[in-house]
């Protein structure tokens, strides 16, 4: 059974939660904290497996700073962010704060529950995937989907890994991969992946680590 403690400035976020985790098993509350004040010593007490941080109706300056605490209080904690926003610059705030895991308050009650299980067990682990020294060509034919998958399959992903980390299935990545090569002009993966490198879409991290 995995503890989990909930970080919430509203009962009413509190109720959600609870509800989502009613029909989830191997998840139990062990704590419920404001999260508009200091956590790090309530945290350290209840040795909690998966911290939720509620966005405090958006106020995300609050919300990183319980996400930094609880990090320093819990190092191997899973830290979920509830959220509102989606935003790239939210995300990566968010990350940077020390978040394993973003989730959209828009999913479903049900849904919300499972995704916090496979959390718990490490079987979801997402990070915001920001391209900033990435560029896209001039005239540029791909959708964004499409060099979305492309520069996942540069930097050395499988399909079933991409398929995995997007959330589709493989057969949506293959597609996208055979729409990619012939807009692009190639034939094969290797070609495709050079096509990236030399148009700058894989990121100067993804190239050292490859």
């Amino acid at each position: 059974m995995k503890r989990l403690v909930i970080l919430a400035d509203h009962s009413l976020v509190v109720h959600a939660i609870r509800l989502a985790l009613r029909q989830t098993t191997g998840l139990e509350v062990v704590g419920l904290i404001d999260g508009r004040l200091p956590v790090t010593a309530q945290l350290t007490d209840l040795r909690a497996d998966v911290v939720v941080v509620d966005d405090m109706q958006h106020a995300g300056p609050v919300a990183a700073s319980r996400l930094r605490e609880a990090r320093e209080a819990l190092p191997d904690a899973k830290l979920v962010l509830l959220t509102l926003s989606m935003e790239d610059g939210d995300l990566e705030q968010a990350f940077d704060a020390g978040a394993d895991t973003v989730i959209s308050k828009d999913v479903q009650s049900v849904a919300l529950g499972t995704l916090l299980r496979e959390v718990a067990v490490g079987k979801i682990v997402q990070r915001h995937r920001g391209t900033p020294a990435a560029r896209e060509p001039l005239d540029c034919p791909l959708t964004t989907r499409e060099l979305e998958i492309l520069r996942l399959a540069a930097e050395g992903h499988t399909n079933s890994r991409i398929a995995h980390e997007l959330w589709v299935t493989e057969q949506t990545v293959k597609f996208h991969l055979s729409n990619t090569y012939r807009k692009i002009g190639v034939t094969n993966r290797t070609e495709a992946s050079r096509y990236a490198y030399v148009n700058r879409l894989v990121t100067a991290e993804a190239q050292l680590a490859v």
